[in-house]
């Protein structure tokens, strides 16, 4: 049996996989700071008990485990939480999870309880293997194929008939990320949330467009449900992706000739579509840019310095900075400096070349253009009208 303990307390983690060594030594365990981290292991390995704390850096466990569950519906999960989370333990419990553990976690209650869900999945382990063999074959095939053909590429003599007879007419949808680092999670959230939607209001699927993009196939029988199904996949995605991104669509369908043509023009359109990412964490992440930028202004600060700090791409926290702040970046960062380059002119000992360096400025002459550019002064006509 394989299971995945996730937990941003190192400590935690070694002490549930130092106890189930001993006790359940055929086992192998897997461990995640974090939830991207968790991901990856159960994309890689077949999990069959995951482990999981509620509060973890990025994505707490009950998103985790909402993520996950349609995907990987034969894992048993258990999460792990203190005392003053207990509340979110029962909504864990309700998200299906099979127990829960408080912290400080008992060795004997950690045993039993591994010892009740390995019977449980012994049990079940067979008949569930064989299921879900035979669906992700088919799954892997079609998307494999829909990739290709939605790409432009050559299928061989991969027959489409079969699934035009499943989807007779269908729309095609198609989410961009924009971001420069490898966006695994982002990616399988994406799936993930298009996959739950599109199986709520019809029938379809999602593939791989690219390493920033996917594409669903939806069918539906009520055709002005598609509206409803985008909004609720930009509601969702606002919420969960810390990426900017866009949701484009094409209208009903009912020849798959054309989907590639169809690929094509959506790809076209995305160029010229701006990003959206209207994300709850968007204040949290400007608050922690602005507290960098305040601790750092006497260094040569950057938008893409600032940028790689908060993980976002260095476009989209421009959009994002002035959204918040109603300034540009490079506009809020000399209003700062100057601001503080006035208080420094109030002590009569310091230089201007000091007041300079102090505020991130090596050339005095730059300096004092743009002091005279926002105040009507020089720093040395203003320190003297003091």
């Amino acid at each position: 049996m394989n299971i995945l303990i996730a937990d941003d307390e190192t400590i935690i983690q070694e002490g549930i996989k130092r106890t189930l060594s001993k006790r359940f030594p055929e086992y192998r365990t897997y461990l995640a700071s974090n939830a991207e981290e968790a991901v990856t292991l159960l994309r890689n390995h077949r999990i069959d008990l995951a482990l999981t704390d509620i509060m973890m850096p990025g994505m707490t466990g009950l998103e985790l485990i909402r993520l996950t569950r349609s995907q990987y519906p034969h894992i048993r999960w258990v999460v792990i939480s203190a005392y003053s989370e207990f509340s979110y333990a029962q909504e864990a419990v309700r998200l299906g999870a099979k127990d829960y553990l408080l912290k400080p976690i008992g060795k004997e209650a950690l045993i039993s309880m591994i010892e009740e869900l390995a019977a449980e999945i012994g049990r079940d382990a067979e008949l569930v293997r064989e299921e879900e063999s035979l669906s992700m074959n088919r799954k892997y095939v079609r998307e494999a194929v829909f990739q290709r053909w939605s790409s432009g590429l050559d299928i061989g003599r991969f027959d489409m008939t079969p699934l035009m007879e499943c989807y007779p007419d269908f729309h095609l949808m198609m989410v961009k990320m924009d971001t420069d680092k490898v966006a695994q999670l982002e990616h399988f959230t994406i799936e993930n949330v298009m996959s739950e939607l599109i199986e709520r209001y019809g029938s379809g699927f999602v593939t791989t467009h690219t390493s920033k993009s996917l594409l669903g196939l939806v069918s539906m029988q009520n055709e002005p449900e598609l509206e409803k199904l985008l909004e609720e996949l930009r509601r969702y995605l606002g919420k969960m992706l810390r990426v900017p991104f866009q949701i484009l669509h094409t209208g009903r369908m009912d020849d798959i000739n054309q989907v590639s043509a169809e690929v094509q023009r959506m790809r076209q359109a995305s160029e010229t579509q701006v990003y959206e990412n209207i994300s709850s964490s968007g204040d949290e992440l400007i608050e922690v840019a602005l507290q960098y930028i305040r601790t750092h202004i006497h260094t040569d600060l950057s938008l893409e310095k600032v940028a790689s700090v908060v993980y976002l791409n260095s476009v989209y926290l421009s959009q994002l900075f002035k959204q918040k702040t109603g300034e540009g970046f490079k506009e809020y960062v000399i209003r700062l400096r100057l601001e503080h380059a006035k208080l420094l002119l109030h002590n009569p000992t310091l230089k201007l070349a000091d007041i300079a360096q102090r505020i991130g400025y090596q050339d005095i002459r730059h300096f004092s253009q743009l002091f005279r550019k926002r105040y009507g002064q020089t720093p040395s006509e203003f320190r003297a009208s003091m």
